[in-house]
């Protein structure tokens, strides 16, 4: 016996030395390097119940992050994963590999529940915290918008949501046009993103918002100073944005708000907004999105970033009860831990979450629930329609929905009308994918993307991490000189396509 390999009675020096690692590696990916943007692998593993992605690159070295703040929900919501629905035409082909083949290409493995057109970069605000990193560049035509609109049409046939967004869209000159392209085109609902300045000075723009109609998804992070200026820049912002509010309820609009939520900043504010929420006559849902770390953002740690169960937990903290973990159940469309949603009618001091009184657990679980003999059919379609990234606060298609799901609870029917048609609010967390927690797997049924002209659709996620939001900037500012002669000339503009290039050759 080697006596360097034993200890003791001829006890081998591995069995005495060996330990279990403090972790569980649950699976492996496929991920980018948060420096130089190269694809590597990256393990996910599972440590004091929360969700870690760990990864090296060969030229930059290692990188960990956290992933999701609760470990057990990570595992158990595999069961909300819905099958894909395959688009109806593809931008791309399968040539270099996930990443690298947005458009959509044949791999994807969702269609486009929600488009995003960038109809500008530029913006009246100067955000520290900005994935667009909004400035000075391109400020697209009414033929580019309509080209992409028509693509768009083309895969999905009638498309459900487009929003547009920018930089600030706003103050581009022709954005009501826009709107009124996209509902020439049937598309279900048309939403208008924006920081709310021009709508809290400008009357005139108040008056064609109310004739065009769109739903608004408003920038909305809290009610301290501190708040705005470390998120925004603008510490007094808050009076203009409560302005925009009262102005849009005035003419009957219907607003979702929009909270980056960052760890250290404002996490403390978040039972307050959904109080306010409940409470003001022109919001009908809250997107609570965690700070993620693309384009423009503030100095972070990878390892404290907020994550969804995070804020679940800081709204079930904070509003008391009002809404708890079990009322937020994930949105099957995509991967399941990208989003969670829920619904809840509102009467005076009242708050019913719509899931205790229907069981969505049931008809949303993909694995099990195909054996469930009084399944309905009906109410699992209408559930669908509502846990999807594709449902619009306040819309006439969620109180329909709504009102399919109600035949399967307790809820009496003239109460449900009631609360259907005027209290009934939508509460969505929306965690985005940075350069840090980049997952492949996720991007691969992503169903947000960026809809640019010449037809591609990029992946929203893919687009703000992996290089496609900078060649596609670089070339939209490039175009810029001959859209502002086609103005100056009165001529149409003829819209020129985006091509992408990755390390290995051009992206097709």
């Amino acid at each position: 016996m080697d006596t360097d390999l034993t200890i003791g009675a001829n006890r081998p020096i591995a069995d005495h030395l060996r330990a279990d690692a403090d972790y569980v590696f649950y699976e492996l990916t496929r991920s980018i390097c948060p420096d130089c943007r190269r694809v590597i692998d990256a393990k996910i593993l599972l440590r004091d119940n929360k969700v870690y992605m760990s990864k090296r690159c060969p030229q930059c070295g290692p990188f960990v992050s956290l992933v999701y703040g609760n470990a057990e929900a990570y595992v158990s919501f595999a069961r909300y994963n819905k099958p894909g629905t395959i688009p109806l035409a593809h931008g791309t082909s399968v040539d270099r590999g996930c990443p690298h083949d947005c458009g959509l290409c044949p791999d994807h493995e969702q269609h486009a529940c929600l488009g995003i057109i960038e109809v500008n970069s530029a913006c009246d605000m100067d955000c520290p915290l900005c994935f667009a990193d909004a400035g000075p560049g391109f400020s697209l035509t009414l033929e580019e918008v309509e080209q992409v609109l028509d693509d768009y049409v083309r895969t999905e046939g009638r498309p459900e949501v487009v929003q547009f967004s920018g930089g600030e869209p706003t103050i581009h000159p022709q954005i009501i046009d826009f709107i009124q392209a996209a509902k020439a085109r049937d598309i279900r609902f048309v939403m208008l993103n924006t920081n709310g300045k021009r709508i809290a000075r400008d009357d005139r723009f108040l008056e064609k918002l109310s004739e065009a109609r769109p739903a608004l998804y408003f920038q909305f992070d809290g009610f301290e100073r501190e708040t705005y200026r470390i998120i925004r820049g603008e510490p007094d912002i808050l009076g203009e944005k409560l302005r925009a509010l009262d102005r849009l309820a005035q003419i009957g609009l219907d607003v979702t708000i929009v909270p980056a939520i960052e760890r250290g900043v404002n996490e403390h504010e978040i039972g307050r907004i959904v109080e306010f929420a409940i409470g003001h006559p022109a919001i009908r849902g809250i997107t609570f999105q965690p700070a993620f770390h693309a384009g423009r953002y503030m100095a972070h740690d990878p390892l404290r970033r907020m994550t969804i169960p995070d804020i679940v937990q800081l709204i079930e903290v904070q509003t008391a009860g009002k809404f708890v973990a079990s009322d937020f159940v994930p949105v099957p469309c995509c991967f399941p831990t990208c989003n969670s949603v829920t619904y809840a009618f509102v009467e005076g001091d009242a708050v019913t979450p719509l899931p205790r009184i229907l069981n969505v657990n049931d008809y949303l679980d993909y694995i099990t629930n195909r054996i469930v003999p009084d399944f309905s059919h009906e109410v699992r379609t209408a559930l669908e329609g509502l846990w999807s990234s594709s449902s619009v606060a306040g819309s006439v298609k969620s109180l329909q929905q709504v009102a399919t799901s109600c035949q399967a609870c307790e809820l009496p029917d003239g109460l449900a009308i009631h609360a259907i048609a005027k209290s009934m609010i939508m509460i969505m967390l929306q965690d985005f994918m940075d350069p840090w927690t980049f997952n492949q797997k996720n991007l691969m049924k992503c169903c947000k993307e960026f809809l640019l002209p010449g037809g591609r659709q990029i992946p929203f996620c893919a687009y703000n991490t992996v290089g496609y939001r900078e060649q596609a900037r670089r070339q939209l500012n490039a175009m810029e000189p001959e859209r502002r002669r086609a103005r100056r000339e009165g001529r149409p503009y003829e819209p020129r396509p985006i091509e992408f290039e990755f390390a290995g050759g051009r992206s097709k």
